[in-house]
């Protein structure tokens, strides 16, 4: 793995086995986004599309499904790339997709969520130029402001709770805030052309009974039990769910969201 990313990796493939393990969740709590890149991906015939951050896959199955086009998944984390392959349907890649020199030209390059992990975006994202064939599209979605997710913003206070150490989240470095500002969105996709940065808002849903679950093996507050003593582990899930009782209503977990869907093209 290219050393430039090389602690995204690390931290990734350790999260990644708690992503495996709920990814059911995942895929049903990340349902509205998917659709918008199947939804764009089946906006013309498709011949070869690039999913960047796959994850466990979903999305490139999906788009696989909807298109008929050959599908590669890309991931930095080793657990969620083997996770993955177990399904099939596609090929899933292990490499960075900032520094991978990619074989094959692509004519979409789709990403959910999964391209605000990259340690210099200019130079990833001018590497994902180079594997798009002229006229070729890009479509990602990445958050919006913190303060705009409210359950994300819950989650981060909470795993300071638990764990009061814990360094604040770098809004500027890698993670799931630093394509926040549209400014810095353009400033990164320099070389690609027509560049639209359109606000998309979702209320994205879980039965109760999941919230648990995926508060346990996703995001900081996964993080932070890991330093739990068994002996406390009890009393900190009771508190930690109890932060989230603003968002359960008659058995589901709803919640709003704010994302920015970005496309851009390969100039010809």
């Amino acid at each position: 793995m290219a050393e430039v990313n090389a602690e995204q990796a690390a931290l990734w493939n350790t999260s990644g086995q708690g992503w495996a393990r709920v990814q059911d969740t995942v895929g049903q709590l990340m349902r509205p986004f998917e659709e918008l890149l199947v939804e764009k991906a089946a906006e013309r015939p498709r011949r070869r599309v690039l999913d960047v951050g796959c994850g466990t896959g979903g999305v490139t199955r999906a788009v696989a499904a909807a298109t008929g086009a050959e599908c590669v998944g890309v991931d930095i984390a080793e657990s969620m790339v083997a996770a993955a392959r177990e399904h099939g349907q596609a090929e899933f890649l292990l490499a960075d997709a900032q520094t991978h020199v990619f074989e094959q030209r692509f004519d979409l390059v789709v990403s959910r969520f999964g391209v605000m992990f990259f340690a210099d975006p200019g130079a990833a994202f001018t590497n994902l130029r180079t594997a798009v064939e002229p006229g070729g599209e890009l479509c990602f979605i990445t958050w919006r402001a913190q303060e705009e997710n409210p359950f994300m913003l819950t989650g981060d206070r909470v795993a300071r709770e638990i764990l009061p150490g814990m360094p604040a989240r770098d809004l500027d470095g890698p993670g799931p805030f630093s394509l926040a500002d549209p400014a810095r969105v353009r400033e990164v996709l320099d070389g690609w052309a027509d560049v639209e940065v359109t606000p998309i808002d979702r209320t994205t849903r879980l039965p109760e009974e999941v919230l648990l679950p995926y508060l346990t093996n996703m995001g900081p507050v996964s993080r932070a039990l890991r330093e739990v003593p068994e002996r406390d582990r009890d009393r900190v899930l009771d508190r930690v769910r109890g932060a989230f009782d603003e968002f359960v209503h008659d058995g589901e977990v709803s919640f709003p969201t704010a994302t920015w869907r970005v496309t851009a093209s390969a100039p010809l």
